[in-house]
């Protein structure tokens, strides 16, 4: 049990569009190397949340501490910059272009030849094929275009790119919606890799087995406040599908001070 302080810290966070209520009293927390899986139904407030932790998006009101500091994020590109990287389904690769291309985007190595900036492919080449072999990716070619890659190496290339450049914190909105099977799995087995670098991981889906394949906690949103904040291995699938719905389970629904309570006594 370690009492480092958390990564990510929400603090009664409300959002309001109006007169529509989407978030009420938002309270947990995400660790240093922790896979915390974010449940609810469609329209339960999971993807207002992430906005508001990645920048896009401002609290109406409540408390975002990241790492060490309370933050007022305008941007996505201020999330950015402090290490906080959204991956949805739809990647922010160029196709058109190939794999060190991408992993380079904006950060090329140049150096100067003769007064003339010459870009060093070789050593951008060998950067990537060092950072996709410790997270046992393997491509072909890192001069294939990513339009030729399949869905599971795109991931790969994202999430990798975000990892050595000094990510903090990942926020996945359904990645795998589009992945067959055995992609899937790939991608799970990447996701409990860069939480085994410290990296904190927001993984949202709809598929409650990926949920128990990859998650240390699962927080259950519902009508855009917490229904529930439970560790893996203390919960079933039963029990989170009847704290996504709000039904009753056998007598012993938790309570949302419950949960609280347990997970506050757990750290």
């Amino acid at each position: 049990m370690t009492t480092e302080a958390p990564l990510l810290r929400l603090e009664n966070i409300s959002k309001s569009f109006g007169a529509i209520q989407a978030l009420r009293d938002i309270s947990f927390e995400i660790g240093r190397g922790e896979v915390v899986a974010l449940l609810g139904d469609n329209g339960a407030g999971k993807s207002t949340l992430v906005k508001i932790i990645s920048g896009g998006l401002e609290p109406s009101s409540g408390k975002v501490v990241y790492d060490g500091a309370e933050r007022h994020f305008t941007s996505p590109a201020d999330g950015k910059a402090a290490g906080i990287e959204t991956v949805y389904q739809d990647l922010s690769l160029c196709t058109n272009v190939d794999v060190v291309a991408n992993f380079f985007m904006g950060r090329e190595i140049v150096k100067k030849v003769f007064g003339v900036p010459v870009l060093q492919e070789k050593e951008m080449e060998a950067v990537v094929a060092k950072a996709m072999a410790a997270a046992g990716t393997k491509i072909p070619s890192l001069r294939t275009n990513v339009e030729h890659l399949s869905g599971g190496q795109r991931q790969a290339i994202e999430l990798n790119r975000f990892v050595h450049w000094g990510g903090k914190l990942v926020l996945l909105d359904e990645p795998f919606a589009a992945l067959g099977v055995e992609q899937t799995r790939r991608g799970l087995e990447l996701i409990r890799r860069i939480a085994d670098q410290g990296i904190g991981v927001v993984f949202i889906t709809h598929i409650m087995s990926q949920a128990f394949q990859v998650a240390d906690r699962m927080v259950v949103i519902r009508q855009g406040k917490v229904a529930g904040d439970v560790r893996r291995e203390e919960t079933s699938p039963d029990e989170i599908v009847h704290l996504i719905t709000g039904e009753a389970l056998g007598g012993r629904a938790r309570t949302v001070g419950q949960e609280n309570g347990q997970a506050q006594h757990a750290g």
